[in-house]
């Protein structure tokens, strides 16, 4: 036992000798700290992608994750400082409604990497911007629901009339109108991002008016759809499942490259404030259109066989789908 101890001697002490002369590689093993901070519930569409995100990260092991789900705005920058002050490496939100607070926290602690939904610049040093950049499957999967209409009677119902919902509509109404350019459109705002009833409410409205397929940018669309023996086409998330027969397709958002990108650089102390929205485009894998499951065989041969070339062109780069920051307007009559 004596010569065993007398052994280990030697390389016990040449541990505490690198560690006192590189601290760091002491602490080498330890997981960097992320923190995502978030104005609706986590099962909300938009933030469960970034959430999902992030949660895969924790899961291999990469991250100590912790988040904030329901935060009101007029708390916004009193829990981004917390977790600011708290040793993260990185903090994730969106910051739509409370831009001018994050970025003013984002200034008092330079040190620390911002990366938030936005609408606005990247701000030095620090403070980079990401945002749905999803509209060439929501394009995709107009094309689908032109196709799928018999009353020509489309409903969208969205929660507020800024640029992130307004680009994916109107990619949807473009890809409706080149399968079907005789579709019109109803368009509404719940001025909600987690109502469900009211945006539920809204599309029963629309359907009593005529619409055979709605859009569902918003939780309870679907619902609607359901009860009323009509189509839906999802946003964000792939709802099929849970309504296998009336959820069509959907525009999906994959928040990976943007969140092991950003993570990627924080550890390695390379981030910076740059715009991530490239990295949501199907180029990237950010997005892509759901597969059709349940509706394979329901969705008429010609229109899939167009979707599907369509699909291919974007993704060679010969097809872009447009920008269309505005806010959609109904056409119907």
């Amino acid at each position: 036992m004596l010569s065993r101890t007398i052994k280990r001697r030697p390389l016990i002490a040449l541990v505490a000798a690198l560690a006192l002369a590189s601290p760091g590689l002491a602490l080498a093993q330890a997981k960097m700290k992320v923190a995502a901070i978030y104005t609706v519930p986590f099962e909300q569409q938009w933030v469960s992608r970034i959430h999902k995100a992030l949660k895969a990260a924790e899961a291999r092991g990469e991250i100590e994750y912790k988040a904030t789900e329901n935060v009101a705005n007029a708390d916004y920058e009193r829990v981004m400082r917390e977790y600011a002050t708290a040793g993260n490496t990185l903090v994730v939100g969106e910051s739509f409604a409370v831009e001018a607070a994050a970025r003013k926290v984002a200034k008092d602690f330079p040190k620390v990497s911002f990366l938030m939904g936005s609408s606005g610049k990247p701000q030095e040093p620090n403070f980079a911007v990401f945002d749905n950049y999803i509209q060439e499957p929501a394009y995709l999967s107009g094309m689908i629901a032109g196709g799928m209409t018999k009353t020509n009677k489309i409903g969208m119902v969205g929660g507020f009339p800024i640029p992130e919902v307004n680009r994916l509509m109107n990619a949807f109404m473009a890809g409706a109108k080149e399968t079907n350019p005789k579709v019109e459109f109803t368009v509404s705002f719940i001025n909600s991002w987690f109502d469900p009833p009211k945006a539920k409410e809204a599309a029963f409205a629309m359907i009593d008016k005529g619409a055979d397929v709605m859009y569902a940018e918003r939780f309870g669309v679907s619902d609607a759809a359901k009860e009323k023996g009509k189509l839906a086409i999802g946003n964000v998330i792939n709802t099929q499942d849970k309504y296998p027969e009336t959820v069509v397709s959907s525009a999906l958002w994959n928040m990976e490259p943007t969140i092991d990108r950003a993570l990627k650089l924080a550890k390695d102390a390379k981030f910076k404030a740059e715009d991530y929205g490239q990295y949501s485009m199907m180029k990237y894998k950010g997005s892509e259109l759901a597969p059709l499951g349940t509706f394979e065989k329901k969705i008429p041969a010609d229109i899939v066989a167009k979707m599907k070339a369509k699909e291919k062109a974007i993704l060679d780069g010969k097809f872009t789908v447009k920008v269309d920051d505005g806010q959609p307007k109904s056409t119907a009559k």
